[in-house]
């Protein structure tokens, strides 16, 4: 705790500079930008105008950190709606913000994910009782987020376990 102490405090302006290269790097919501400047020992008040400076300068943008979130969790990683959902959540994306950026994936692109991560996981099972691989299976689609009706539409569909 005394290493904290003795951290030097940003000025404003270089407080700024940085976080604007974070910013610039990779699409941040404004808690992890809040919390950044909070451990880089600004004061609230400073905090909060640098987010509103960052906001204004279209550095920040809750809404297009939310839509790359989103594309790149479900695109990259293979989450479902209800995982990405709970990222996002943590990350304290205001609910209305999120239930838009659900809305927005492709029901066919999401559906042929499901059916992707099912078949790739089916063929790692080993189990040869065709309750217990279908248990694990659905087990391991609903781990990863997806929702139940939907696995087993997909199972039933493509004559998966």
């Amino acid at each position: 705790m005394e290493e904290e102490r003795k951290k030097p405090k940003l000025s404003k302006t270089a407080a700024l500079a940085k976080a604007e290269h974070y910013c610039a790097y990779q699409e941040r919501s404004q808690q992890e930008v809040r919390d950044k400047l909070y451990e880089w020992g600004l004061y609230p008040t400073e905090v909060e105008e640098l987010i509103s400076d960052l906001i204004q300068t279209n550095f920040l943008s809750e809404e297009r950190f939310t839509q790359a979130y989103v594309s790149g969790k479900l695109r990259i990683k293979k989450w479902g709606k209800i995982k990405i959902k709970q990222g996002l959540k943590i990350k304290r994306v205001p609910e209305k913000m999120i239930q838009n950026a659900l809305k927005a994936i492709d029901m066919d692109e999401y559906m042929a994910i499901i059916l992707e991560v099912a078949n790739k996981k089916n063929a790692q099972i080993s189990e040869k009782d065709p309750f217990k691989r279908r248990f694990k299976l659905v087990n391991y689609l609903a781990g990863r987020g997806f929702e139940n009706n939907l696995i087993l539409d997909v199972l039933k569909n493509n004559n998966l376990p």
